[in-house]
């Protein structure tokens, strides 16, 4: 069997092109994200990455760190600072993916290039995988074919993930007001453009339907301001219940990716060094 068959990726479908204010907005994002210093770069697995190194010691082992912006938004470049900091607190490169986004690329594009990636990475079995909002998703997705593969990671951390993307949770209208970041809306948009009618309770998008046991050790962060509070809550117990290792942390007060978002907080300091202890407690390097 080949290492193709063996990962058994849905295959890839076409999309659309992005609508003028889309592209409008990730122009933006980039070149907010691009001024200062830019990191190093590689490919693996024939994906562009950003490297970063921890600072002041060697690296033992990697972090596989998928970005946000509801599969359409988002790029490795405004995840500069925030992945120093975290590389320098496990004391672990960062890997910084450019997957490609919705509509041009709908499910499961991104995720044939995170998996691609993961593959290129040495020792994967002693990898972290990790991501926030659609990168936590993504990063659920990722666990999900690499334990079907048999290349479990040591673990996988989720900060403020979507893990529903029927937006069904009581916490969408509960933290409406709360969450400045992020809504409903956001995430239906999000789904329309990613899915372009692809099933929504698929595992491979919504992980709240996934089979726990399919989970590595599992780090999951959310705030407890954000509208995709109660999913993430729900997917803990179901890990829990499961009887899977799973460690949840709930940042009073916060609301969607506050460790990216409010980076001078002690709550985002809070997460970090969370972030950083979970993975030094993994088995294994690092």
């Amino acid at each position: 069997m080949s290492d193709e068959e063996i990962w058994d990726l849905p295959p890839l479908r076409p999309g659309y092109p992005a609508s003028p204010e889309l592209a409008e907005r990730r122009a933006r994002a980039t070149g907010m994200a691009e001024e200062g210093t830019p990191p190093a770069e590689t490919t693996m697995g024939g994906v562009r990455c950003l490297l970063i190194e921890p600072e002041g010691g060697e690296s033992e082992g990697a972090i596989l760190y998928l970005h946000g912006g509801g599969y359409r938004l988002g790029s490795p470049l405004a995840y500069v600072d925030y992945a120093r900091r975290l590389a320098t607190a496990a004391g672990r490169r960062i890997i910084l993916p450019f997957y490609r986004l919705a509509p041009e690329h709908p499910f499961p594009a991104a995720l044939h290039d995170v998996v691609a990636v993961f593959r290129a990475v040495e020792n994967p079995a002693s990898a972290v995988i990790a991501g926030d909002s659609a990168g936590g998703g993504l990063t659920a997705a990722l666990c999900i074919v690499a334990a079907r593969a048999g290349w479990q990671p040591a673990g996988a951390i989720l900060v403020s993930p979507m893990l529903d993307l029927t937006a069904r949770c009581d916490s969408h209208d509960r933290n409406a007001a709360r969450d400045a970041l992020f809504s409903r809306a956001a995430v239906l948009d999000a789904a329309k453009l990613y899915l372009q009618d692809h099933d929504p309770a698929d595992p491979l998008v919504s992980a709240i339907h996934a089979d726990p046991a399919q989970f590595p050790p599992l780090l999951l962060l959310t705030g407890g301001a954000e509208v995709l509070l109660d999913e993430a809550l729900d997917f803990a117990r179901s890990l829990a219940v499961a009887d899977r290792r799973v460690t949840l942390h709930v940042a009073p007060g916060m609301g969607h990716v506050w460790p990216l978002m409010a980076p001078q907080s002690p709550a985002a300091a809070e997460a970090v060094n969370a972030m950083a202890a979970f993975v030094k407690g993994l088995n294994g390097p690092g």
